[in-house]
């Protein structure tokens, strides 16, 4: 390889404990401590006035500079557990809300794993400087994932992080209606459904939700209900049509404080890996989409979310061959009238998949398979793919020995991306022996080109993000362009 990588070794973003969210804390009510949590507002209900005005301070004042609001945090977690119409004064009120709050650290554990796409805002920028947005995954308590974002300045300088000031947030979420097309094949998981999701299935709306559902058990004949198993495929069907949820931040944040913390079953324990893009559809309206790994603590599926300003975010299940297993990478364009995505649904291969409606994926073709020592436990998708006039540029990942993980590059054909027509036998980006939360490994989820360089922020161990570029025509002339 004759590309020069460069190094941005002075930029990094490292985890930061101090960027913590607040959530509802529940404490356990298993045997033999059933009970507790009425038990301790029994305890805050006895508490005289003077004692909570003494308590109360210390709470606003000393976890106050972490959060956007935490009045309105512990009023909504009071909300939770008051009766409806029970009378407390507000500073009791507040009190109960901080005793059933924790502090969750969104990167207390590592901070990895970014992608990278325009921002939203090109404001206030100098003649050709373009403000990136950087989608990060981070991990906390019980290895918990979340998906958040910074931003940097790109420029012919170099890279520039921008600083992560304000508290982060998480948004307002709700659920979204599922495209019936969608729900069919989620619920149907492949197989032919019996008489009860049948029925149900020919008769919800084009956009179902789950009162949708609901509306049908009702009016099914009562036959079908006393099926041993109906209740499994009732379960079923309740799941899929609340897949669907939209996440909606406040106009007055900004991006680096946006969190989005798991919200569906299928993604209880962590959103991963979000490979973000700039999509462009047939009409010219342009959104952003990602695909992003779910995972509920046992399974993995892929999920697409889109936005149309990074404020607002809609996340649907995808489904088909072409969806199962970890990174799939979308095309930020329909080739040949259909949609597109990178995968790896075998755990080993880069495969090609296509989709009508960009919810569920075909079979996939393999076009990249672990050859070479750096990459010959597996190779994966990095970056979603970049067109280029010489063909769709693509950062990939290869695992080698001792679970070494390093940054590779492919270049595959604008018309048939299944043609590979050019390929690195070196890697691009090897990792660096350090200790880490996961040593050894350097992971990226995107690339973006500004003014003919490659910027490609990425992962090291899992312990911090930094950031490598290189001449995009030097690259190209590598993969034999």
């Amino acid at each position: 390889m004759t590309a020069t990588v460069r190094l941005h070794t002075d930029q990094h973003l490292r985890p930061d404990p101090s960027r913590v969210i607040g959530r509802l804390f529940l404490p356990s009510t298993e045997p033999p401590h059933v009970g507790r949590a009425r038990d301790l507002l029994d305890r805050l209900r006895r508490l005289d006035e003077q004692t909570v005005a003494e308590m109360l301070p210390a709470v606003l004042q000393g976890f106050g500079p972490h959060h956007a609001d935490l009045r309105a945090l512990l009023l909504a977690n009071a909300a939770v557990l008051l009766e409806p119409h029970e009378e407390l004064s507000e500073a009791r009120t507040l009190l109960v809300g901080a005793a059933f709050t924790l502090e969750y650290a969104v990167e207390g554990a590592a901070l990895c794993n970014p992608a990278v796409v325009p921002h939203p805002d090109q404001r206030g920028l100098a003649e050709g400087q373009l403000r990136v947005a950087v989608a990060l995954r981070g991990i906390g308590e019980g290895h918990l994932s979340a998906l958040q974002f910074s931003a940097a300045i790109v420029d012919d300088e170099g890279w520039r992080f921008e600083e992560r000031l304000a508290p982060p947030v998480v948004g307002s979420m709700t659920l979204t209606a599922v495209p019936r097309s969608l729900f069919d094949a989620l619920v149907r998981a492949g197989r032919e459904p019996d008489e009860l999701t049948l029925a149900v299935l020919q008769t919800v709306p084009a956009e179902v939700h789950r009162t949708d559902v609901e509306k049908v058990l009702v009016d099914l004949p009562p036959d079908l209900l006393l099926h041993p198993e109906a209740h499994l495929r009732v379960e079923t069907l309740r799941r899929w049509a609340a897949a669907g949820y939209t996440v909606t931040f406040d106009e007055s944040t900004t991006l680096d404080q946006r969190v989005l913390m798991p919200t569906s079953e299928d993604e209880r324990q962590g959103l991963e890996d979000a490979r973000f893009t700039l999509f462009t559809d047939d009409d010219g309206s342009v959104e952003y989409r990602a695909c992003y790994t779910a995972y509920d603590g046992m399974n993995v599926s892929n999920r697409l979310l889109t936005s149309p300003d990074l404020l607002t975010f809609t996340s649907f299940p995808l489904t088909g061959r072409g969806a199962r297993n970890k990174g799939m990478a979308l095309f930020p364009r329909k080739v040949g009238g259909r949609h597109l995505a990178l995968s790896r649904a075998d755990g080993i291969t880069i495969g090609l998949t296509s989709s009508d409606d960009g919810y569920r994926w075909g079979d996939p073709v393999a076009i990249e398979s672990p050859t070479d020592p750096w990459q010959i436990l597996q190779v994966g998708n990095g970056s979603p793919p970049i067109e280029t006039e010489s063909g769709w540029l693509v950062i990939i990942h290869g695992v080698g020995v001792m679970r070494m993980y390093s940054l590779g590059a492919i270049l595959l054909d604008l018309d048939d991306p299944t043609r590979v027509i050019g390929r690195l036998d070196e890697p691009l980006l090897p990792p660096v022996a350090h200790g880490g939360y996961v040593p050894n490994v350097v992971f990226s989820c995107g690339a973006i080109s500004h003014r003919g360089r490659l910027f490609i922020p990425y992962g090291i161990g899992d312990a911090s993000v930094s950031v490598a570029s290189v001449s995009l025509d030097e690259l190209l002339s590598d993969l034999g362009a």
